[in-house]
């Protein structure tokens, strides 16, 4: 049964700041990304941190890119995809601090460093986004 265009999720035109947000999370997440693919055994010694965590957080970032690429890309989104994006960043920042605070890893003060600016920057984006949400038009 098709919903009516009444009950249909409003869609949204994504604001300049919007698109932006989604742009510079997506640049920021391919230049976290690929350093942590291409050289995830090099990176571990320095960090601290567990070769195959860096590869993992590298290939979960993979698909998370394509993503925001296509949505900045769209001429309008679904309010939900948008929340959905700050929601994961959200997590990324908790589970990064919780990381640090778990004691499951001994990264080394640059590896302490790394995983404290990656976080504050994922946030930024977030932040970002938020307030490129509440810019948009519906």
């Amino acid at each position: 049964m098709d919903a009516t265009l009444a009950e249909r999720p409003a869609a949204l035109i994504p604001s300049p700041l919007l698109r932006f947000a989604l742009r510079l999370d997506a640049a920021g997440s391919a230049a976290l990304a690929l350093p942590l693919l291409l050289a995830a055994p090099a990176l571990a010694g320095s960090l601290g941190l567990p070769a195959g965590l860096l590869r993992g957080a590298g290939l979960v970032c993979l698909p998370y890119i394509a993503a925001l690429v296509w949505m900045a890309g769209r001429p309008s989104l679904p309010a939900w995809a948008v929340w959905t994006v700050i929601a994961l960043n959200a997590v990324w920042v908790v589970d990064s601090l919780l990381l640090l605070a778990s004691g499951w890893v001994a990264p080394t003060g640059l590896g302490t460093a790394f995983v404290a600016a990656q976080a504050l920057a994922v946030a930024a984006f977030a932040v970002l986004q938020w307030i490129g949400l509440g810019r948009s038009r519906r």
